[in-house]
């Protein structure tokens, strides 16, 4: 991704952001509400066009129908007619994709959705919000494509359905060279799936890595100092307090206590953190 930019009238959402994403790595996109993780999704998925800038597949521009068929992407709120069904629904996708239907099946029983027939000529309208999403993971799943893209990827999916997306998506990673972005506003999901993450802020990327080089999601708060004595984190960390809030908030944290810090501490904090005392000693 190279120099995107992209407004809606005269807000713009991305600006000049620019990113490498490795081949058959499993990406996390990271950031607060309106940070632009979905249109940064949508313009890979060529849904948007961008105002400028250029996205590169293997260092091809995606202009052909034999491309495009290699991306899926899954939207956080997908769009199928509420008076169709499953059947209805494999029909349709198998006009642009190929995939195995007895493997669908096979995901929609991972999940333990029911494996009765007449489930699958059940009205969309039936469905609950996290019975559409897991219906569309298996769907992505069974499609296996080399580029999969997926926005608020856990939205909607319980806990147990949380932990048999992980187990699925890692083991069609092992079987398939495929690329995978995912949004979501959990750190915590994220880090147990991703090797690699981007926070997007300001219509940039911020800050990316690889999560295990960077320790871990706290590598993602910018921080001056960071101390963790068993599960007792202490932060000092610099930056936008909302975002900063938001992130931590997303960990899940049992307690967050703030405390003040003065000009003197911070000082000696990032003289240590630069080294100067450690050579003093």
């Amino acid at each position: 991704i190279e120099n995107l930019s992209k407004s809606f009238g005269s807000k713009q959402v991305l600006k000049n952001l620019t990113l490498t994403i490795k081949d058959n790595s499993i990406f996390g996109l990271i950031g607060i509400n309106g940070a632009g993780k979905s249109t940064l999704l949508r313009i890979l998925a060529n849904v948007y066009d961008s105002d400028s800038g250029s996205v590169l597949f293997d260092g091809n521009i995606l202009n052909s129908i034999d491309t495009k068929k290699q991306i899926f992407f899954l939207p956080d709120d997908p769009y199928f007619e509420e008076n169709k069904n499953i059947k209805d629904m494999l029909e349709f996708y198998q006009t642009f994709y190929e995939f195995d239907r007895n493997k669908f099946y096979e995901y929609l029983k991972a999940f333990k959705i029911t494996s009765n027939e007449n489930y699958y000529l059940d009205n969309f309208k039936k469905f609950s919000k996290g019975m559409k999403r897991q219906v569309y993971v298996c769907l992505a799943l069974a499609i296996a494509p080399k580029y999969l893209f997926l926005d608020e990827a856990f939205d909607g999916l319980d806990p147990l359905a949380r932990l048999t997306f992980k187990r699925l998506i890692l083991k069609i990673m092992e079987d398939n060279d495929m690329t995978v972005i995912i949004s979501s506003h959990s750190l915590r999901e994220l880090e147990d799936i991703c090797d690699s993450y981007g926070l997007l802020d300001g219509g940039i990327i911020e800050s990316s890595g690889t999560i295990e080089d960077d320790l871990n999601i706290f590598s993602a708060l910018n921080y001056v100092s960071l101390n963790k004595v068993g599960r007792i984190v202490q932060i000092i960390c610099q930056g936008e307090q909302e975002l900063i809030e938001t992130l931590i908030n997303s960990l899940n944290p049992i307690l967050i206590d703030k405390l003040p810090i003065d000009f003197e501490e911070l000082f000696v904090i990032k003289v240590e953190k630069a080294g100067y005392l450690r050579n003093e000693k």
